[in-house]
């Protein structure tokens, strides 16, 4: 299966804020950017289409695609609980170090460990196979691409998980990423 993967349109978010499962705005004019980029590139316009349910995605899947598009909360990103729209300057550095201490286990803010992100990302996954789509389209977040892209067969989910927190975070805003799963 051929997955077009999305990344969401850059949020109104201050520079250096933590915001993973924060439903935080994305101007309209970004939306329509990154609609128009995609289109350019020639993204097909008939494929099924999922995305994260956190609006940053969501209002660019509208734009996108069907009328109803698929919204999956196993695509949406990381909870960062506590640490969810504080400056990671703000948060303090012991706890930053404990989750690099221990990438898949650890809770940063509380919230979810990478292991958990990639367990439902990976059900997610799974459900898409089986609905046996040749290609389809997927808008979420730098975390759930990671995670798909690290999802190779003969790869535990651990090690995915680790791949894709190893990973340096260089997916632009509105970014396509084709994967052949």
């Amino acid at each position: 299966m051929k997955l077009y993967l999305v990344r969401h349109p850059q949020p109104e978010v201050a520079p250096g804020l933590c915001y993973g499962a924060s439903d935080v705005t994305v101007a309209e004019a970004e939306v329509a950017c990154v609609h128009a980029s995609l289109r350019a590139a020639g993204l097909p316009g008939d494929l099924p289409l999922y995305s994260s349910p956190l609006q940053r995605c969501a209002l660019l899947a509208h734009r996108l695609g069907p009328a109803n598009p698929s919204f999956d909360a196993r695509l949406a990103e990381m909870d960062f609980g506590r640490w969810e729209m504080q400056s990671w300057d703000a948060i303090p550095r012991q706890e930053v170090d404990a989750w690099s201490a221990d990438l898949l286990h650890y809770r940063p803010g509380g919230a979810e460990c990478v292991l958990e992100v990639a367990q439902r990302v990976a059900a997610f996954l799974g459900d898409l196979r089986l609905a046996g789509h040749a290609q389809a389209l997927l808008v979420g977040h730098a975390g759930t691409i990671r995670l798909l892209s690290a999802m190779r067969d003969g790869v535990t989910l651990e090690q995915a998980a680790l791949d894709a927190a190893g990973t340096p975070h260089r997916i632009a805003y509105g970014e396509l990423v084709m994967l052949d799963v």
